[in-house]
This record gives structure tokens, C-alpha cells and sequence, in this order.
């Protein structure tokens, strides 16, 4: 961030703060890291950094104050908020239920010249762009400032509904550079605005501030249809946040339901009827936020729905910016391929990762160790009991011999999944974290049948029974008939219970295992 330059005019946001209150901030010494100032009726006042939230006073902030404030501010609009002019600040009001001020949030807008580079190569492709991402992330500030980098060389009209991307007033802020700003007289209108941007002054990109709404939305579709280049945000964390909204799925083309034919249902190994992408979407590309220096990026949104809408793991491409402002770039990788549990599929969405030929020594091996990720570790050991295998939880990945993770933290690459990658550990995904799909994942790894025991192998798991009890009886050893690796690893593990020895005998298919009394 250092190669940012940044505007921030707190200067002219102090002026309208009472006094004790902005030298209190002053005081200090993090202007930098201010975000927002707190002021509420009846409560001290608190101001929030980067990094923490500090008191600025003992008192309690008075009605008094409160009007000392909107006295000097310009007038709410229709969803309670306010700019100062030529500025990017932003004060809302929380009112009662009569209407009146009882507290406000201040926040800081800044214009940071150079966020966009991370993503610059999107930005002047022509494609359309979907920006989400929580709340004081930067949503806004790269809207800005990619409003300002297409200004340069292309005919660009901002539809600023709360005046947050080009600030308040009549005259809009330098740091949307040549593109020109049309305001919202009510956050309800956005929609005809939008219309009414591409009717009458012939833009080639649009940018728009939180499209929240229905009418909003068509907008959007509309102007998309039209040829234009459209970069915007969206409430939202996730692609899949948005296509489970019903107000915005539209923006990724919707999600309908659909009856399949019988042979087409069995061709596709699904139930009859499935949920498809209704219509292309309005963006052709989605970036996720996650912090101001990692982005996630879906470069083609209606492949990414498509691979949703089939239960698959969706994996982005992932851009970070170091503190030296490096831009890394992890590419989306191949498509996982889908795991097989003997002739049966594995439950849908479930995906080992990586290693794909990996194959567990099941006889030689005492207990599997494995490293979880966002799994619950207690139901993982529980399924390892229902199914009677040898399991071991291990909280450094270096100590385990495959990873487990959910799906929604594999497509965030956490680092522990990342150092699992680089150790190359099979990753197994889980769509889920329940029981139930820990024992399908626990039965594929043993290599156990998707069900209960043949009655062959219940004969060979009673035998062993009976020859453990017999060389605790006095026997000195026992030798089981030949079995497949599962039931021998299953045999071991009864004898390691009883506090017995075995070993295995011989080469498939008749090898076998010998259980002895550990003195002999």
C-alpha cells in the first residue's frame, strides 16, 4: 500500500465534529487508520481504527452535540444520509421513532489512487464487473477509482446514489477524474436513473453503488443488453451469497428448477429435477473482496454458476498484494476430479484434490493421521468409531498423511490448505460437516463397502473373534483364513483392542493374518 497515494480531507470532517471530539481523535496520532466516529445519544463517543476502537470521552454525548453536527452537514436524503461538499465523507443518522437524530456514524471516505492495479487488466478488458465484499472493505474506493483509470480514455457516467463515490455537492470530487456524475434525488429511483444515464448522455461504461434492489437489477440487465460496460457493487460476500438471493440472482442469471427426462436424469446420475442457470449474466466477471490486499476472482461467472448449480467445488482465482505492493497471482487450478467409492459415486460434491493415485497402506499402518481444517474433529473421531477404523486428529499438518477441509474454506486457500499443497498431502473436500459424509469419506479412504458387510466378511470378522478369545485362553497362536485388506486391516485392529499381536502372512490372495500372545 505504500505506492497508494490517498486524499482523505478529515480536515473538513473535523470542522463539523465538536471540538473536544476532534482533538480527542487528533490526540491520537492515527488519523491514517481512522475509519469511523460513533456518536449516539446518551453513550461516550468511540472512534474505530483499522486495528481497534478507543473511548474519546467520559461524557456522554448530549442532543446537543448531536445538532451541533447536522447543523453543519448537508440534508439527509431519503436512506438517512449526508455528505460534507467536496468531500467523500459520509455521516448517517439513526433516528427514533418520532424522526428525531439520536445518534450518527460518521465515516471517513478516502480516494486511494492505485487500488485498482490489482485488477486493472479486468477493468480494461470491456468486460462487465461485480464487486462484493463486506461492509468498510473497499468496495467503493475501487469503484472510484476505476471510474477515474476508464474516464482517461472512454465515455463514463457514474450513478451515485449516496454521493459516496464522487462526495457531496454539486461539483464531484477530483478522484473520479474526467467521468461524469449523475446524483439520486431518492435512493428508490436509482433504477430509472440508471436508465436514464444510458438514454440520454451515450455512455460506454456505467458504474453504479449498490445494486440492492429488484427494479435495480433489471436495470442493470437492461443496460448490459445494450452494449454497455457496467462495473458495479452488490450486497453480498460470495457468488454464492447472490445466486440464493432472490432480489439479485438475476445479476448471475438466475437460478430456476427443471424436470429432467428418465434418460436424461440417468445420464447425468441425478434426480429428475435440478436447478439450472436461467439466462446469461449480467456480469460477465465477479470479484470477491476478502480483504483490501486478497481478492477472489471468478473470470467467467456463468461457468462458476453452472459449476455451483451441479454441487461442484468452485475454486477462484486468487490476487494478493503484498506489503511491498507485489501482486501475486494464483491461477484458478485444474478441475478436481470426482472420487469414486468402489462402483458407487461419491457424494455429490464430494472431491479429493490432489493425488489422485494416492492409496493408503492400510496394513502397515497402526492408526491414519489426519490434519482437519474447519472440520469438526469431534465428529470426524466419532465416524472413525462407527465404522471401527483407526483414526488420529493432528494439529500440525506436517504430522499428518492427508488433509480434510469444507468446501467453502478450500476456496479461500487457507494456509494451512496451502501447506498441505506443498507437502502434496491428498486434500479431500467435504461439502458438509456432518457425520455422515465424514463415514462416506472414511470408507472410501479404507476402502470399505458403501454399506454393511457381506456375510462372508461377518464370518471372518466372527472367527477372529473367536481365535482372539482363544489365545487368551492359552493358545499360543491362532492363523485366520486368507481375506481381503479391509478385513485383515479390520482384524488387526480387534487384536490391537485385546491387547494382542498379529501380523500378516503370505501374498494375495491368500494372505492372512496370525494373532499371537505378546510373550510368545
Amino acid at each position: 500500500m505504500s505506492n497508494h497515494r490517498i486524499t482523505d480531507n478529515l480536515d473538513s470532517l473535523f470542522e463539523v465534529l465538536p471540538p473536544e471530539i476532534s482533538q480527542a481523535i487528533t490526540a491520537q496520532g492515527k488519523n491514517a487508520d481512522l475509519i469511523e466516529i460513533i456518536l449516539d445519544l446518551g453513550r461516550v463517543p468511540t472512534a474505530r481504527f483499522a486495528d481497534e476502537e478507543l473511548e474519546l470521552s467520559s461524557n456522554e454525548i448530549t442532543q446537543k452535540e448531536i445538532e451541533y453536527v447536522v447543523d453543519r452537514i448537508g440534508k439527509f436524503d431519503g436512506d438517512n444520509r449526508a455528505g460534507l461538499a467536496r468531500t467523500l465523507h459520509r455521516i448517517a443518522a439513526i433516528r427514533n421513532r418520532m424522526g428525531t437524530i439520536v445518534g450518527l456514524t460518521c465515516r471517513v471516505g478516502r480516494a486511494v489512487y492505485g487500488t485498482t492495479d490489482i485488477v486493472k487488466d479486468l477493468i480494461e478488458s470491456g468486460r462487465s464487473l461485480l464487486i462484493l465484499g463486506r461492509p468498510g472493505v473497499g468496495k467503493t474506493t475501487m469503484l472510484r477509482e476505476a471510474a477515474r483509470i476508464l474516464a482517461d480514455n472512454k465515455r463514463v457516467v457514474i450513478v451515485d446514489t449516496s454521493n459516496e463515490i464522487a462526495g457531496d455537492g454539486d461539483v464531484p470530487h477530483p478522484a473520479i477524474g474526467k467521468a461524469r456524475r449523475m446524483q439520486v434525488a431518492e435512493p428508490s429511483l436509482q433504477h430509472e436513473v440508471m436508465i436514464e444515464a444510458v438514454e440520454n448522455h451515450n455512455p460506454e461504461v456505467i458504474v453504479i453503488d449498490e445494486i440492492g434492489r429488484t427494479l435495480e437489477a433489471l436495470a442493470a440487465r437492461t443496460i448490459a443488453e445494450r452494449g454497455v460496460q457496467l462495473i458495479g457493487t452488490a450486497h453480498g460476500n460470495t457468488l454464492e451469497n447472490l445466486l440464493i438471493n432472490p432480489t439479485l440472482a438475476d445479476l448471475v442469471g438466475g437460478i430456476e428448477s427443471v424436470t429432467l427426462s428418465d434418460e436424461e436424469a440417468k445420464r447425468r446420475g441425478t434426480q429428475k429435477t435440478v436447478l439450472e442457470r436461467r439466462s446469461n449474466p449480467t456480469f460477465h466477471v465477479l470479484i470477491e473482496i476478502q480483504t483490501r490486499d486478497r481478492l477472489a476472482i471468478h473470470q467467467d461467472v456463468a461457468s462458476a454458476v453452472d459449476s455451483l448449480l451441479r454441487g461442484e467445488i468452485l475454486v477462484p482465482e486468487i490476487r494478493s498484494r503484498s506489503a511491498d505492493g507485489k501482486i501475486t497471482i494464483k491461477k484458478k487450478p485444474s478441475k478436481p476430479v470426482l472420487q469414486k467409492i468402489g462402483s458407487d459415486p461419491f457424494p455429490e460434491g464430494e472431491f479429493r484434490v490432489r493425488d489422485q493415485n494416492w492409496q493408503l497402506d492400510r496394513e502397515n499402518l497402526e492408526s491414519l493421521p489426519i490434519f482437519t481444517y474447519g472440520v469438526a474433529r469431534d465428529r470426524m473421531l466419532k465416524a472413525a468409531r462407527n465404522l471401527n477404523v483407526p483414526v488420529t486428529i493432528e494439529k500440525q499438518v506436517s504430522d499428518a498423511k492427508l488433509a480434510v477441509t469444507l468446501k467453502h474454506h478450500y476456496r479461500d486457500n487457507p494456509k494451512a490448505i496451502a501447506e498441505a499443497e506443498q507437502l502434496g498431502l491428498p486434500i479431500y473436500v467435504l461439502r458438509s460437516n456432518t457425520i455422515s459424509r465424514m463415514e462416506h469419506l472414511l470408507k472410501d479412504i479404507f476402502n470399505l463397502k458403501n454399506g454393511s458387510l457381506s456375510k462372508s466378511d461377518e464370518l471372518a470378522l466372527q472367527q477372529t473373534q473367536g481365535a482372539i478369545q482363544a489365545v487368551l485362553n492359552g493358545e499360543h497362536w491362532v492363523e485366520l483364513p486368507p481375506a481381503p485388506s479391509s478385513i485383515r486391516r479390520l482384524q488387526h485392529q480387534m487384536v490391537s483392542q485385546a491387547n494382542l499381536v498379529s501380523h500378516s502372512y503370505g501374498k494375495d490372495p491368500n494372505r492372512r493374518v496370525r494373532i499371537f500372545r505378546e510373550d510368545s
